[in-house]
């Protein structure tokens, strides 16, 4: 087979860049080594900044979206008893975010890669990059137990954590930069009414809990647990009456319990891979970096690089101009890094630090007490939550 350009992940990184370099004239084929059951399966946030809203009217996805998201137009940050809500709206000249599910982006993606006949091939095994310095580099894989060659004028690694892209940059030309919490997310996922229409991070002196939504019928709530937790040792009565004790009791008397729908503990973990090009590859979204949970920035920054990456490669094809492509890793990485700061920064105010106790616990405390009474500082949380620009 023959393409332009080769994208390995069929999630919504890649399937987004896709979609965008299609509507362009610029060829391409995705190879996603999961079924695509799997891969719609997946749980996963849904906090959709604006540039991602504008990304997917952009690529012409925007439909159920604009429908059944949600607007937010602010934000809660609780202390123990004390709850402040951040107005994003007001604080960022009329911007907000929308509530709706990353599993609900890529089943409209894989609709619109239908659509247009997108060559989009599921199970694909074994994927490997070949010749990525030259200018014909190619990628090898199996499908149904036959070999199969994709030759390509470029690569582009949007397949995860733990894909092969990354690894095919030489070990002394990549850096990589990271930081392990000591702690977990247990989040339970039920058919309950949402505890309230706008999220709410709680920090307590038993850890951090988040009040999230899927929609007006379905919850998905966090409490903070070791990083090792099993789930399986967490029964719904016992989950339900940790959220509660750290919840401010007037947000805890409103909450509705139920049976949970999916149960699991996500690790929190910061990390960033420089640089982001090597020869004709290209990393983005979870290949290339990720940041907690808190804050809801790892879609959005998946986003932010096909922002980049997607003009990038259009201007080549369309006028020669390698411009973006050269400084793609330089600009993507740029907003990558303020976007980790943020992470880390609320992670920091919300979660409780075992080795922290006293000092640590005061320093969070003031920094609440500070947000509370500063404009400014709300500003700036509502600037970096709603997304920094493009």
């Amino acid at each position: 087979m023959r393409t332009q350009v080769g994208i390995i992940g069929g999630g919504p990184a890649g399937l987004l860049l896709s979609q965008l370099l299609h509507l362009a004239g610029v060829s391409t084929v995705v190879l996603e080594r999961r079924s695509r059951d799997h891969v719609l399966g997946r749980i996963r946030a849904g906090v959709l900044e604006q540039g991602f809203q504008n990304l997917m009217r952009r690529a012409e996805v925007a439909g159920r979206m604009e429908r059944d998201g949600q607007v937010h137009s602010g934000v809660n940050i609780a202390y123990q008893e004390d709850r402040l809500r951040i107005d994003l709206e007001g604080l960022t000249g009329g911007k907000t975010v929308m509530v709706y599910g990353q599993t609900e982006v890529t089943r409209d993606l894989y609709a619109a890669r239908d659509a247009l006949d997108g060559m989009v091939i599921d199970e694909a095994a074994d994927v490997t990059p070949h010749d990525l310095e030259s200018d014909s580099p190619y990628l090898t894989f199996e499908k149904d137990g036959a070999a199969e060659r994709l030759d390509c004028d470029f690569v582009i690694g949007c397949d995860g954590s733990h894909g092969i892209s990354r690894t095919a940059i030489p070990a002394d030309r990549l850096q990589t930069f990271e930081r392990v919490y000591p702690f977990g997310w247990l989040g339970v996922l039920s058919a309950t009414p949402p505890v309230n229409d706008e999220l709410i991070y709680a920090r307590h002196d038993l850890g951090f809990a988040l009040c999230s939504l899927r929609g007006p019928g379905l919850s998905r709530y966090y409490v903070q647990c070791r990083a090792d937790e099993n789930p399986q040792h967490w029964s719904d009565e016992r989950f339900w009456t940790r959220l509660k004790t750290q919840l401010p009791a007037e947000v805890a008397a409103r909450l509705v319990t139920g049976a949970s729908i999916e149960k699991s503990v996500a690790p929190l973990r910061s990390f960033v891979a420089e640089p982001l090009r090597w020869g004709r590859l290209f990393l983005a979204g979870d290949a290339a970096h990720i940041v907690p949970p808190t804050g809801a920035k790892g879609l959005n920054l998946a986003a932010s690089d096909i922002h980049y990456l997607s003009g990038a490669l259009v201007d080549w094809y369309r006028q020669g101009d390698s411009a973006g492509l050269d400084s793609y890793s330089q600009r993507a990485l740029a907003r990558v890094w303020k976007a980790e700061r943020f992470s880390w920064w609320m992670t920091a105010l919300l979660h409780r630090f075992p080795e922290n106790e006293g000092f640590g616990d005061r320093i969070q405390r003031a920094e609440f007490d500070y947000l509370m009474s500063s404009k400014a500082a709300q500003t700036a949380l509502a600037e970096n939550y709603v997304g920094l620009p493009y």
